[in-house]
């Protein structure tokens, strides 16, 4: 082994040595496409500045303009493409390649090399293999013996007749074996024992076979991927997307694709990984961005808000009202609503101007019931909103000479009244030659100006009032359901006392956007291809619904764990992949489970397996490490022993977070650690980034997250009383990769009492 070692070492010399040649070449080609950039956008700037007094003179100048422009553009993505270049053979030099497959068709042996990107020599031979290629799917799904891997003909078949992997740090061979495996466990031992940094790390090298198949899937329209903690379900996704942008490039860019993220923290932790595959980052977004971006001016109520306030709304009331908004089944209840609504029955709102009517909403009615029966609700709107637009151009033309538009138009300047007439105009009043004519087109351009905001509420569909609409269905829900009539008129009467004070709550979030996009006929992203959501289990049905309306062209991946669900009941994989199917109307539905546990040692997962009534369906990956610990302490004694046990960890680990069951939890130990010498970070759910080694949040601000070692704090029989913690207590302890040691203040909760043999007791 130490000759083929001595070999090997021999090889990627001469390949990095090709990489530095490489590096200069293409560095000296970037410096010179800056270069280049710089000097036409330097011509740009001096031809803008032009004379644009003389009508001859601006419309040459337009088209000067508009040919810098052009080569501003050109030279700018060649400089682009170059830096590509630098940043992607940078990042390859220190570890260039981490696999080595040899195989052989009809006959002809080939080696090749697989790395997180493409290399060729100067005879355009290939030195390493790009990780998503199809070649390369053999490194991952295939054993030693008959393989087979797509390509444009068709599946070509070959004898896989070694594997081998690498560790390479600073171009150097720390470590390599010949394996039958998809990753040998020497890899992964090596890969898994490094300590946690702030942000997720790239790990295509450890890809494992049934991850494989999530990144590699470009055919399902719903992917259901169900894997435990630690399962590298979210590495998968991202390598996913990278495999997504590399294989259709011509058709796809990342500003097709939409990841929901359970929160802004991990928003940032993930952010590094497709740049260090050498791709864009795709449009991150939480749900609750997504749904305040889409009812500007109110605060919508988080899944973290509503944790927190949840001992506040607990009857039985509340729940079957926020059940039923949350179900599939609200939006046929919508549809049923919106199709039986008349003229009278449309919340229409008038649309002002300067503080008067300039639209009324009678005047809307009246349009809207001219209409024809034989339109739908939508339709009849839609054509009342036309008839808006209608009338207003009318209106402008009519008063174009009025007296107070022309005084308008006497007191601008010179700039101010160029500003209206652009090129188009310009061209006009030239073949023309009319003062006149010049005049009411100048008029005209300032009317349009001047009511451009009437003009965008009718565009917006902000001349019928959605919120007045969604209480007037609260009613009607009211009236289809006499025996909870009450509870749906007071739930009537709690979401316009919040509407008041700009708030809803979530479970109106998506009901009234269903609304609003029915009345509307908007509300639809056409240009999404490929939507994820992350943690699932956490999003209501009704929410996953409305982002299938939302983004009707997009294939969409679902991620989670239904054993980390704080929110919601525990399911099962294959009633999960039914329920989404049948309620997405998916062709090609596809479940993958993954069931092996990667980030914690093996008594973590031992302990956090038995907290959870079907954990021995978890395997864990075999990594040893020290059994969980439990601190028993007291109010008094609380503070000390806190102190005492990050200091233990905070000397071994670069990352420790404390974990809480609530935020008020989390202010509670921050103030118990106000005086510790090195830096606390308490994060909340505004937070995007991890600026300490030692952190402080509440547990469903973990989700997603990995910290070299977690404090649990107070898992007492007080705070945790029941089966319904189980959740939480899974999700808390899966967070730590090397060390778990939890504090109860107080009685321990008997979730952990029945499981003892699986802790160490400390004194």
């Amino acid at each position: 082994m130490n000759e083929d070692k001595r070999a090997e070492q021999q090889r990627l010399d001469g390949v990095v040595s090709i990489i530095d040649e490489q590096i200069v070449s293409s560095q000296q080609a970037y410096e010179e496409a800056h270069a280049e950039t710089r000097a036409v956008e330097g011509n740009y700037l001096n031809n803008i500045s032009i004379n644009t007094i003389e009508l001859d003179d601006a419309m040459e100048t337009n088209a000067e303009v508009q040919q810098q422009r052009n080569i501003v553009a050109r030279v700018v993505e060649t400089e682009s493409i170059m830096k590509k270049v630098v940043d992607t053979l940078t990042d390859l030099r220190p570890s260039p390649y981490f696999g080595r497959i040899d195989i052989n068709e009809s006959g002809e042996q080939e080696q090749l090399y697989i790395g997180i990107a493409s290399l060729q020599d100067g005879q355009q031979d290939f030195l390493i293999y790009d990780w998503r290629a199809p070649i390369s799917g053999i490194y991952y799904n295939g054993t030693l013996g008959p393989v087979t891997y797509p390509t444009p003909a068709g599946e070509q078949r070959a004898d896989l007749v070694k594997k081998r992997q690498f560790n390479i740090d600073d171009a150097q061979i720390v470590n390599m074996f010949d394996t039958n495996e998809t990753v040998g466990d020497e890899m992964l031992q090596y890969a898994l024992g490094q300590e946690n940094d702030s942000t997720m790390r790239n790990i295509v090298a450890t890809i494992q076979q049934e991850q494989n198949a999530i990144i590699r899937d470009t055919t399902s329209d719903l992917l259901v991927v169900q894997g435990v903690a630690g399962s590298g379900k979210t590495s998968a996704i991202l390598q996913r997307i990278a495999y997504l942008l590399f294989h259709a490039r011509e058709d796809l860019n990342s500003d097709q694709i939409v990841l929901f993220s359970p929160n802004r923290l991990f928003s940032a932790y993930i952010a590094d990984v497709l740049p260090s595959l050498g791709e864009r980052n795709m449009r991150q977004v939480t749900l609750a961005e997504f749904l305040s971006a889409r009812l500007q001016g109110l605060k919508v109520q988080s899944l973290f808000d509503r944790y927190e306030d949840g001992p506040n709304r607990g009857d039985s009331a509340s729940n079957m009202i926020r059940t039923t908004l949350e179900s599939a089944t609200i939006f046929t209840y919508l549809a049923e609503y919106v199709q039986q609504l008349t003229a009278t029955t449309i919340r229409f709102a008038d649309i002002n101007y300067q503080g008067s009517a300039f639209f009324t909403s009678t005047a809307m009615e009246r349009i809207f019931a001219e209409l024809s029966p034989a339109y739908s609700v939508r339709e009849r709107v839609v054509q009342t909103q036309k008839r808006l637009d209608e009338r207003l151009s009318r209106r402008i033309e009519r008063m174009v000479n009025d007296d107070w538009v022309l005084e308008a138009l006497n007191n601008m300047d010179e700039y101010q009244y160029n500003d209206l007439l652009d090129e188009e105009v310009a061209e006009k009043v030239a073949e023309e030659d009319s003062i006149a004519d010049t005049m009411a087109l100048a008029g005209k351009r300032y009317l349009e100006r001047s009511l451009q905001s009437v003009a965008d509420a009718i565009y917006n569909g902000f001349f019928f009032d959605v919120y007045e609409q969604y209480a007037d269905f609260l009613s009607y829900l009211a009236e289809r359901n006499p025996e909870q009539s009450d509870w749906w008129l007071a739930k009537q009467e709690r979401f316009l006392r919040e509407l008041e004070y700009h708030r809803i709550d979530l479970e109106d979030a998506t009901p009234i956007l269903y609304l609003r996009d029915l009345l509307s006929g908007y509300g639809t992203n056409q240009a999404m291809h490929y939507i994820f959501i992350d943690e699932m289990q956490d999003y209501s049905m009704a929410q996953l619904l409305y982002l299938r309306h939302a983004f009707p062209n997009a294939k969409f991946t679902l991620l989670g764990d239904s054993e980390q669900a704080l929110f919601r009941p525990v399911e099962k994989p294959a009633s999960l992949l039914k329920r989404y199917s049948e309620a997405f109307t998916a062709q090609s539905p596809t479940l993958v489970v993954l069931n092996k546990a990667y980030r914690s040692t093996q008594e973590i997962m031992n302990f956090a397996k038995a907290l959870l009534p079907d954990g021995d369906q978890i395997v864990s990956f075999t990594r040893s490490g020290e059994k969980p610990q439990l601190a028993l302490t007291d109010r008094e004694h609380v503070q000390a022993k806190l102190s005492q046990l990050v200091d233990q960890q905070i000397d071994k680990w670069k990352t420790v977070a404390i974990l809480t069951k609530t935020q008020v939890q989390a202010e509670q130990v921050a103030e118990m650690l106000a005086d510790y010498p090195q830096a606390v970070q308490l994060l909340t759910a505004d937070d995007r980034t991890r600026t300490a080694q030692i952190l402080i949040m509440p547990i469903y601000l973990a989700k997603g997250l990995e910290f070299d070692a977690v404090i649990g704090f107070d898992v007492s029989a007080n705070n945790y009383p029941d089966q319904l913690a189980n959740g939480l207590l899974y999700t808390l302890a899966s967070r730590a990769m090397h060390e778990l040691i939890l504090i109860s203040v107080g009685t321990v909760t008997p979730l952990i009492e029945r499981v003892a043999p699986t802790l160490t007791w400390l004194a």
